[in-house]
C-alpha cells in the first residue's frame, strides 16, 4: 500500500504547478471571503438552546403491573384452574414495577407541565427532573388519550421555574426549521434539528389526528418533549415515530400541533378530561363516485351516512346524503376536518352547518351536544356495589357505532378506578361489557346485579367489545 500512497502524493504535488492553472479552467471557485448576494450564513443555535433547555424536563414514571401466571403441573385451560388454582398453588398473581422515561416542558411559573398521555398513563408515581438538578413529584391534572396530551402539576416548592413560550402552529410552514429537545433513551436534554416535512398528517393514532411531520430525529424518550421554531417558541409536542424497522429507532417524527394543545389546556386543568362537541352523525369523505351518485357538483366535503335518532343533527334537520361543506364558518374538505371542527365546539353552542342536498345548498342551525362516548376520566368514583372498580352507563348510539355493537347490547364503561382490579386487568373507559361470567348484560342494573354476587378474591370473567373486536378479561373482585 505504501507505493500507492506515495504516487498519490506525487500527483498532488504535480498539480500545484502549471497544470493546476490549466485544470482550474474546468470549473469556477468563489474568491476567498465572498458570499452569494443577500445571503447570510446561519449562526450557531447554541445561544437559543441555552435559553430553552432549562424548561425542558425529564419525566420518569413507576407503574405497578399485576398479572396472573400459571404454575407448572396444572392445565391452564382447565376452568377449575381459574377458580381453585389459587388454593392449589396453580395460579398466582405476580406484581411487577415498570419504570419508564419521557419528556415534558414547563408552561408557567405555577409548575404546570405538558407531556404526552402515554408517558404517564397508568403511572402510580411521577417524578419530574429539571436541567438544574431539582426533582419534583407530579400529579396529573388532566389527560386526553385521544389527542395524547396530559397536563401535570409539580408538587412542593415550585419557585423560580424556567418557562417556555407557546407559539402559533397554524403559522408554521413546511420547510421551517425546527428543534427538538428531550430525553431519548434516557440521555438528558438531547438536541436535534430538522425541518417541518408536512402538516395535517393522519397516521391512525386517534380520531383527531392532525400531526406535524418532521425529519428532526425523534427517538423513544422524546415523547412529550417540545418541538421549537427558530424563535424559541413551542410549535408542537413530540408524540410518535414511524420507524422503518418497527423497533422505534430513528424514523419519521410526528408532533401534536401546539394550537390543538392550547385549545385543550383550560379544559384539562378545570375538568381533568375533555368534553367535546357532538352532532350524532356517521360521515365519510366525498369521492367523485359518491358525488355523481348523490347528484352534486361539489369536489369537497363530508358525506352524512347516517343520522342518529334524537341527536343534535336529527333535531337540526340534517339528513343522510347531505354533503357538509362548511361548519360554523369553517370550510370542510373531508370528514377528518369536520370531526375535528365539531369536537372543538363547546357543548351547548348553536352553530351554522352548510350542506348540499340534491344539488341545493342549505343552511341549518344545530345545537351541539356533549360527545357521549368521551365518558369520564379514570378515577376512584365507581358504581355503588361494584367490586371491580368500574362505573357503567347505557351504550350511546355513537359508541355502539364506533365499537361495533347492536342497539341494546352491553353496557358502556364510563370510568375505571385507577387503583381497582379492573384497571390492573386492562379494562378501560370506552369499552363495552357484553357479558359477565358468560351471561349477557344489557343494562347498568343488570351489570351491577351480576357483579354484586362476586366474592372478594373471586375471578369475574368479562367479555368486552373494543375497537370492533371482542376479548375476554378476567378480573379478580376486590
Amino acid at each position: 500500500m505504501r507505493p500507492v500512497i506515495l504516487s498519490l502524493l506525487c500527483v498532488v504535488a504535480t498539480l500545484v504547478g502549471p497544470a493546476a492553472a490549466r485544470a482550474s479552467q474546468l470549473w469556477s471557485e468563489r474568491p476567498a471571503g465572498t458570499l452569494p448576494a443577500g445571503f447570510t450564513p446561519p449562526g450557531s443555535l447554541a445561544p437559543l438552546i441555552k435559553q430553552l433547555t432549562p424548561a425542558v424536563v425529564n419525566i420518569s414514571t413507576t407503574q405497578v403491573v399485576r398479572r396472573q401466571v400459571t404454575m407448572p403441573g396444572i392445565d391452564p385451560r382447565d376452568p377449575l384452574n381459574q377458580f381453585f388454582g389459587q388454593y392449589l398453588g396453580g395460579r398466582r398473581t405476580l406484581e411487577q414495577r415498570l419504570h419508564c422515561l419521557g419528556s415534558g416542558f414547563i408552561i408557567n411559573d405555577r409548575g404546570l407541565v405538558v407531556t404526552n398521555n402515554h408517558v404517564i398513563d397508568g403511572a402510580s408515581k411521577i417524578t419530574v427532573k429539571l436541567a438544574d438538578g431539582r426533582e419534583f413529584d407530579a400529579k396529573v391534572l388532566g389527560s386526553d388519550p385521544k389527542v395524547d396530551v396530559a397536563l401535570l402539576q409539580l408538587q412542593g416548592d415550585v419557585k423560580n421555574l424556567p418557562v417556555l413560550y407557546l407559539g402559533n402552529s397554524d403559522k408554521a410552514e413546511v420547510g421551517d426549521w425546527v428543534i427538538a429537545i428531550g430525553n431519548p433513551f434516557g440521555l438528558d436534554h438531547t438536541v436535534s434539528h430538522g425541518i417541518i416535512s408536512a402538516k395535517e398528517r393522519i397516521i391512525g393514532a386517534g380520531p383527531y389526528d392532525d400531526f406535524i411531520q418532521t425529519d428532526a430525529p425523534i427517538n423513544p424518550g422524546n415523547s412529550g418533549g417540545p418541538l421549537f421554531n427558530v424563535h424559541g417558541e413551542v410549535v408542537g409536542v413530540n408524540t410518535a415515530i414511524l420507524s422503518p424497522n418497527g423497533k422505534g429507532s430513528v424514523g419519521i417524527g410526528f408532533a401534536v400541533p401546539v394550537n390543538m394543545v392550547k385549545d385543550e389546556l383550560p379544559t384539562l386543568e378545570k375538568n381533568g378530561h375533555m368534553v367535546r362537541g357532538w352532532l350524532g352523525v356517521s360521515i365519510q369523505d366525498l369521492t367523485p363516485e359518491l358525488a355523481r351518485s348523490l347528484n352534486v357538483t361539489q369536489t369537497h366535503g363530508a358525506v352524512v351516512n347516517d343520522v342518529f335518532p334524537g341527536s343534535p343533527a336529527d333535531k337540526g334537520g340534517m339528513k343522510p346524503g347531505d354533503v357538509v361543506v362548511d361548519f360554523n364558518g369553517r370550510h370542510v374538505d373531508n370528514f377528518y376536518e369536520l370531526l375535528r371542527a365539531v369536537a372543538g365546539v363547546k357543548p351547548g353552542a348553536r352553530v351554522k352547518v352548510k350542506v348540499v342536498r340534491d344539488v341545493k345548498p342549505l343552511s341549518l342551525s344545530v345545537l351541539v351536544a356533549a360527545r357521549p362516548d368521551d365518558g369520564e376520566p379514570v378515577s376512584s368514583d365507581t358504581s355503588s356495589g361494584d367490586r371491580l372498580g368500574i362505573k357503567v352507563e347505557p351504550v350511546s348510539p355513537a359508541l355502539a357505532q364506533r365499537v361495533g355493537v347492536k342497539a341494546g347490547e352491553g353496557v358502556a364503561v364510563a370510568a375505571v378506578a385507577a387503583d381497582g382490579p379492573a384497571y390492573a386487568a386492562g379494562v378501560r373507559p370506552g369499552d363495552v361489557i357484553l357479558e359477565v361470567n358468560r351471561h349477557a348484560v344489557r343494562s347498568p342494573e343488570a351489570y351491577v346485579g351480576a357483579v354484586s354476587h362476586a366474592k372478594a378474591g373471586e375471578l369475574v370473567l368479562l367479555r368486552v367489545q373494543r375497537q370492533g373486536s371482542a376479548l375476554y378479561i378476567a378480573v379478580r373482585a376486590g
